[in-house]
């Protein structure tokens, strides 16, 4: 008989309420997998996207789900089985991972539940000085502050541009991150500053004092002040929040700047980045397990640190997806197992 667990799973597309905790079958690792018992799970945007079916895409990019499905992948948990050909882990070991990431974006990468199986190559060991709901508050967005400001890490195509991106050297430079209080903005100021930046942190006025004491060296509150109108002559822009508009980072980057786009998509400022000698760049975050070793080794000793917006036993994800479309998050919603 198929061993079951508890998991969060989609039968339809829609709000937060169709998300039902369950039965489902318990996976088995392949060869080259690790199974994990989960211990906590975090939110990223792809959930909520997913969840909903992608209805902010053309039709035609629309994922073609098999129902049920399992969201969710950011894990931190412990080894419970491995299959074929493992060598780095061994059961007990406390690990944490981004699960298939993008390859099963538009499927569901089986986070939200007791157990998951995951590709040795993209697990790592859980840093010491952390504890489970902090470690699985890092993977996705740390790595994405990690691909963009450190060091991209994999040669696959580049699905928003023809050029690699390539992140630049930032010791010195004047670097300003927008969306600085969410997930990825917050681990984006830890980063620069860590890499020698001078930071200015984007934010509404209640991230403030959590992000002088992340390393901003400025802050500006952009519900009270345009960045244009306080700010100028930036090395590099990162902005980690899209939407209208991102043209205007333009106008606060000096020539042979950059501007690093999270969410590239409406861009349409090219003829005027090429004017203004700006380099605009984006990239698709990808499951690293070596590079969340050494993202580890900053979360151990204290030098990057997770922030925790709000907990959700597994049972509710229904309401951590409802805390989340609701906005003004600081750092991140975590799920805690059972």
């Amino acid at each position: 008989m198929t061993e079951l667990m508890k998991a969060v799973r989609l039968h339809e597309f829609g709000g937060p309420d169709v998300l039902v905790y369950e039965d489902a079958p318990r996976p088995a690792p392949a060869s080259g997998e690790v199974l994990v018992r989960v211990h906590a799970a975090s939110l990223n945007p792809p959930d909520l996207y997913l969840r909903h079916g992608y209805r902010a895409l053309p039709p035609e990019w629309r994922p073609n789900a098999t129902f049920p499905l399992i969201l969710g992948t950011d894990v931190s948990g412990v080894v419970a089985a491995k299959g074929e050909l493992v060598t780095q882990f061994s059961v007990g070991d406390e690990v944490y991972a981004m699960v298939r990431f993008p390859e099963d974006v538009m499927k569901g990468s089986g986070a939200y539940a007791e157990y998951v199986s995951v590709p040795e190559s993209e697990l790592a060991k859980k840093p010491l000085g952390i504890d489970h709901l902090q470690a699985s508050g890092a993977p996705m967005s740390a790595l994405t502050a990690w691909q963009f400001l450190v060091e991209l890490g994999h040669d696959a195509p580049n699905p928003f541009q023809p050029f690699p991106h390539a992140p630049i050297p930032l010791e010195g430079k004047r670097v300003l991150i927008n969306g600085a209080g969410g997930g990825v903005g917050h681990l984006a100021v830890q980063v620069a500053k860590w890499k020698g930046a001078i930071v200015t942190a984007v934010a509404s006025g209640k991230h403030e004092t959590l992000l002088r004491e992340l390393g901003a060296s400025q802050f500006i509150d952009y519900t009270k002040s345009s960045i244009e109108a306080v700010g100028k002559d930036f090395d590099l822009v990162m902005d980690s929040v899209g939407g209208p508009n991102i043209e205007r980072f333009l106008r606060v980057i000096k020539p042979g700047g950059a501007l690093f786009l999270v969410n590239p998509l409406g861009f349409s400022g090219q003829e005027e980045a090429t004017k203004r000698g700006v380099i605009v760049s984006s990239t698709q975050v990808r499951s690293n397990g070596t590079q969340l070793a050494e993202i580890g080794s900053l979360l151990d000793d204290g030098t990057i640190r997770v922030v925790i917006d709000s907990t959700f036993p597994m049972a509710e994800a229904a309401a951590a997806h409802q805390r989340a479309s609701q906005g003004s998050i600081q750092g991140k919603i975590v799920l805690r197992a059972a």
